[in-house]
């Protein structure tokens, strides 16, 4: 939630949410990495991408607020794309913000003038936000909350007078030819201050500067009694050399004619190089009140606009970027399905139909993609799963993971159906790499990372295991194995483990017995006719029956071997 605007995208309002960040191993673990990077050419995106979805609560209430807020987006394209095209002016409106809040000096006049119109344009775009906004078919919770944000920051911002102002002060650099300036004397001549008087969109007709200024003052008659300008004022461009001397002649401590022998826009005429360069310094040093006026204005319209309304762009592009990718999927023939956040039940996951998104992301024809069918309940906290090499053990376990992190961050699953009761964190036992083990040694490296996972893990987490504890000789590996098992069941900590230790699972009754109300399970990837099917079953071991179907198939059985039926 954003800290500024009380509101968020992510998180429902008035909740006090406690959040648990997943080990950074787990989106590697997982496969996510693959998709986050698919979301998005945008390294900030990316990053934003994945803190969202390795921020895990067991609250139901979060990922049920996300999901609507995904529905909405991801079944009016419209609207992504009206947004896509806002964010990118709203972001541009922030830039110049940050950039440009300095002190007076360093903010000209001129510059204040050239960035109206996009503050302008700005305005144009919070209410292009409100009116998309305003779509009927919006049925989100957290849409509908940001809709009547929007609306309330517009109206306690003022932005109807934020347009009059705007229009007001909004003055084409290309219209200005010409700047009046006010200056005031005592009786010794001497500027004691000077003002802006006008900006012209003419310039002055020029004169003899030595004559005018005798015309001025000769006469009694030619002393004006007001300071108004009755458009007929003259002014004469003095050269850097005659402007100069001019200058220490008349002057004391003011720059009074350099300021007035300074116009804008007077092209041709040599004497006026540098001339925007002049009036800009001048305008900086003796109008500094205007400038910091108009600068007040421009930042107290961005304090309340600027920055409320884009601290919500990131959050808001998360959704797009994600609903665009998925949607991409769901016409090339994957499925996907709307999760459904359980607060408790029997079953804390019921997941049909479901599949590995990153092999689906690298599959042409996803006509070939095959789905499972799996459960969590008291009896099946703890699968271990079994079965041959490549037969799909680490895929499915993946899967699994995947289904958890995308439900709670709010987004459709790979599946056909899938309801859940929400982890407060993901925990993945994969094998390390070697330079990880150098100093422990691989059997070491496993029990220290298994131990902090068990330790930190409660009834609500989800544990991945591939492979644990399999580096060392079997005896050692079942040893620590069962014990580990056991463990977990005591804590009904819902677990897939996959490994090569048969044995293990075919004790699963008996651990289950053990343990303290939970149980294990035996699931198998299951072989037909001696081929991997990559389909999962509950049912015992079944690792000698499939080496005698591979024995048997290349005839290699002793009876085959002995009888020469190979040859």
């Amino acid at each position: 939630m954003d800290k500024r605007t009380g509101f968020s995208l992510i998180q429902p309002a008035g909740t006090d949410i406690v959040y648990r960040r997943l080990p950074e191993n787990v989106m590697h673990d997982l496969g996510l990495e693959a998709f986050c990077q698919a979301l998005s050419n945008d390294e900030k995106e990316r990053r934003l991408i994945t803190n969202v979805l390795s921020q895990m609560t067991d609250d139901a209430s979060v990922a049920e607020y996300r999901c609507e807020i995904f529905v909405d987006i991801l079944r009016l394209p419209e609207l992504r794309k009206n947004m896509t095209l806002l964010f990118d002016k709203i972001q541009f409106m922030k830039d110049f913000f940050t950039m440009n809040k300095t002190s007076d000096e360093e903010i000209g006049l001129w510059h204040l003038f050239h960035r109206l119109e996009e503050l302008d344009d700005y305005i144009k775009t919070v209410e292009t936000m409100r009116e998309c906004l305003s779509d009927d078919r919006i049925q989100s919770e957290g849409l509908i909350k940001l809709r009547e944000y929007i609306s309330e920051l517009y109206e306690e911002a003022c932005f109807a007078e934020m347009k009059k102002d705007i229009a007001a002060l909004k003055i084409k650099a290309s219209d200005v030819q010409s700047v009046t300036l006010g200056v005031n004397v005592n009786e010794r001549f001497e500027a004691i201050s000077i003002g802006l008087v006008s900006v012209n969109k003419k310039p002055f007709k020029k004169s003899n500067i030595v004559s005018n200024f005798a015309d001025a003052i000769a006469t009694k008659d030619k002393l004006r009694e007001t300071a108004d300008w009755d458009g007929d004022m003259h002014y004469q461009l003095v050269d850097k050399e005659e402007k100069r001397g001019f200058v220490d002649y008349m002057t004391n401590e003011a720059n009074l004619f350099a300021a007035m022998s300074t116009v804008v826009n007077a092209t041709g005429d040599p004497g006026t190089t540098n001339s925007t360069f002049y009036l800009d310094s001048v305008l900086n040093k003796m109008l500094g009140s205007l400038v910091k006026k108009l600068r007040d204005t421009l930042t107290k319209y961005a304090n309340v606009a600027i920055v409320n309304v884009s601290s919500l762009v990131p959050e808001f592009i998360y959704y797009i970027r994600c609903a665009e990718f998925i949607s991409g999927l769901m016409e090339k023939g994957c499925s996907f399905c709307e999760a459904q956040p359980e607060t408790d039940g029997e079953k804390s996951m019921i997941a049909e139909g479901f599949y590995n998104l990153k092999l689906a992301m690298n599959m042409e024809d996803v006509r070939g993609i095959i789905s499972n069918n799996l459960s969590f309940d008291q009896k099946h906290t703890v699968y271990i799963l079994t079965g041959a090499n490549r037969g799909g053990k680490t895929t499915i376990t993946q899967a699994v993971g995947q289904l958890f992190v995308l439900a709670q961050g709010g987004l459709f699953v790979p599946a056909k159906s899938f309801s859940y009761v929400p982890c407060d964190c993901i925990y993945t036992h994969f094998p390390a790499d070697e330079d990880k083990t150098m100093d422990l040694g691989r059997l070491g490296e496993e029990c220290i990372r298994f131990k902090e996972m068990f330790s930190e893990s409660t009834d609500r987490s989800l544990l991945l295991l591939n492979e644990t504890f399999s580096t060392t000789s079997f005896e050692e590996g079942y040893y620590i194995a069962k014990d580990s098992v056991k463990a977990l069941l005591t804590k009904s900590v819902r677990t897939i483990y996959n490994t090569h230790m048969h044995k293990l699972g075919e004790e699963a009754p008996e651990l289950s017995r053990e343990g303290s109300g939970a149980g294990a399970a035996s699931l198998i990837m299951r072989t037909e006719d001696g081929k991997r099917s990559f389909k999962v079953a509950l049912a015992q071991p079944e690792g000698s029956s499939y080496a005698k179907d591979i024995a048997e198939k290349y005839g290699v059985t002793y009876d085959m071997l002995v009888s020469g039926e190979n040859n």
